[in-house]
């Protein structure tokens, strides 16, 4: 599956963005579709994930609340809207999809389809 994201910005510490993933090639059924972030210097990290069909969603804790993704099965797009954005938000954003066990959600190395990312900017 191929993955496109978008949505990115600079917005100021507090305000809300909305990333969006559209994926062609083929559906999402069967698969769990995830968000990661990478800051400058650092390692990608997990922060939402969705397995599809089911509708169970998984977060990591430093955006549990404040974030909440979600997909459109219509239009084969997966969301993430971010909340109170803090300036620690700031880090390019990438989806993910693959068909995984549950235990590897969280795995950036589980997954094989990549979105090319969307930076995120938030100024305190």
């Amino acid at each position: 599956v191929q993955l496109q994201a978008s949505g990115g910005g600079l917005v100021q510490a507090g305000a809300s963005l909305r990333l969006s993933c559209a994926a062609s090639g083929r559906t999402f059924s069967g698969y769990y579709v995830a968000w990661f972030r990478q800051a400058p210097g650092k390692e990608r990290e997990f922060e939402a994930a969705n397995r599809w069909n089911f509708g169970f969603t998984y977060y990591a804790d430093s955006v549990k609340g404040r974030f909440t993704i979600s997909g459109d099965s219509a239009k084969n797009m997966v969301y993430l809207q971010m909340n109170s954005l803090k300036a620690e938000d700031t880090a390019v954003y990438y989806c993910a999809a693959d068909k995984l066990r549950w235990s590897a959600y969280s795995d950036y190395a589980s997954y094989d389809s990549w979105g090319q990312g969307t930076q995120v900017t938030v100024s305190s």
